[in-house]
């Protein structure tokens, strides 16, 4: 097995042994803390969960550079040589609310670009897997969603940025205005594994969002035959402003309705 078969499996065993740990706590008593907001939520579990997941990491590539949300992990993807980028708990507001839709995220990346990624959503017994060529959901191959009316679209807004009011509800506007469906889920992962998934059309972030919530879901929508850029429609990556993902049929009309304005 060469190093990146290897690193394709290890993304698989190191988000189950997190996803797996933070499940044991998952509607028990939790300890919570605040960090940058009211609904910016932390737990004991989470750096519970991060340390099992480098654990595991450590075993297969000890030297390798770890970036992650939580504790002294790095916060940016290094352009050269191997790294790792995980998210514990995806979606903590969920896990701590008792809402099923939370999940642990491990990707691994060389020379700053993902070469596999995993997603494990334990509470709904969901694995999705992306290597080199594909895109599985349980162990079955999975692709975008064939839908090309805008008007059948259910679209996700991910992060809407540190607008204004009047500004957060104008995107929401211009997304409602042409698309069938707004929906929001609470955990970027679970969004962004639904489109590769086909079950949702697209999922729009109009700020930069730290590479341990979309590097991994990025890489699996492009696995699963769909287009991921920056807000301008240029090819998206790890330090990118703003992202826009989708099956591709109606990319532009996306980019159109979270235009940034001058």
């Amino acid at each position: 097995m060469n190093d990146t078969d290897r690193r394709a499996d290890l993304v698989v065993r190191a988000a189950e042994a997190g996803a797996d740990l933070a499940l044991d706590s998952f509607r028990g008593e939790l300890s919570v803390e605040t960090k940058t907001g009211k609904t910016d939520l932390v737990t004991e579990t989470d750096r519970a969960a991060q340390e099992r997941v480098i654990e595991t990491i450590r075993e297969g590539f000890p030297d390798d550079a770890i970036v992650g949300e939580e504790d002294d992990a790095l916060k940016r993807v290094p352009d050269e040589g191997p790294s790792w980028v995980i998210d514990p708990i995806d979606g903590t507001s969920n896990f701590v609310r008792g809402l099923r839709i939370w999940g642990t995220s491990v990707t691994a990346v060389v020379d700053g670009e993902p070469v596999a990624a995993a997603t494990v959503l334990p509470a709904l017994s969901d694995t999705y897997v992306a290597d080199g060529s594909s895109a599985r959901l349980n162990g079955d191959p999975v692709r975008v969603s064939g839908r090309e009316d805008p008007e059948t679209f259910a679209v996700v807004p991910i992060l809407l940025g540190e607008r204004r009011l009047e500004d957060y509800t104008a995107t929401i506007g211009a997304l409602a205005s042409r698309f069938g469906d707004i929906r929001r889920f609470g955990c970027s992962h679970a969004t962004l594994a639904a489109v590769a998934g086909g079950s949702l059309e697209a999922a729009v972030a109009t700020a930069g969002m730290s590479p341990w919530d979309t590097v991994g879901g990025a890489h699996m929508i492009r696995q699963a035959g769909g287009t991921v850029t920056d807000l301008d429609g240029e090819r998206w990556r790890h330090d990118s402003d703003g992202l826009v993902a989708s099956n591709g049929t109606a990319h532009e009309e996306l980019l159109a309705a979270v235009g940034r304005e001058e």
